[in-house]
C-alpha cells in the first residue's frame, strides 16, 4: 500500500518487519491483535503457576498432534523443575539467613 507521507511508509514498513520477525503471519500490521500480558514473574511460584496453565492449554489444544505435545510438555517440565529448585532454593537461603541473624543477635546480648 503506497503512502503518500515517507515517514508513513517508513512506520508501516517497520511494523511489519517488526511483526514478521515476531512470527506474526499476519500480512498487515493494522490487523494483528495484541495480546496483553498481564502477568509479572517474581517469584519461582510465579512461574510455576504459568508453566501449569500452560501446559494445560496444550493438553487441551486439538489441533497439536501427540508427538507435539509430547515435546511441548516435555520441555515445559524442564523449566518447571528448574523453577522448583529455585524455589528451593530460596527457601533454604531464606532459612540459613535467619538463622545467621538469631546468632548474630545472641553473640550481641
Amino acid at each position: 500500500m503506497p503512502y503518500s507521507d515517507p515517514e508513513k511508509a517508513k512506520q508501516y514498513s517497520r511494523e511489519y518487519r517488526r511483526l514478521r520477525r515476531a512470527g506474526n503471519a499476519s500480512s498487515t500490521p493494522g490487523t494483528a491483535v495484541a495480546i496483553p500480558v498481564e502477568v509479572r514473574c517474581r517469584t519461582a511460584g510465579d512461574v510455576i503457576e504459568i508453566l501449569e496453565e500452560q501446559i494445560e492449554a496444550v493438553l487441551a489444544d486439538a489441533t497439536l498432534g501427540t508427538t507435539d505435545k509430547a515435546r511441548t510438555i516435555g520441555y515445559l517440565a524442564g523449566v518447571s523443575l528448574r523453577a522448583i529448585e529455585a524455589g528451593n532454593m530460596v527457601a533454604r537461603i531464606e532459612a540459613l539467613e535467619s538463622v545467621l541473624k538469631s546468632r548474630e543477635k545472641g553473640e550481641r546480648s
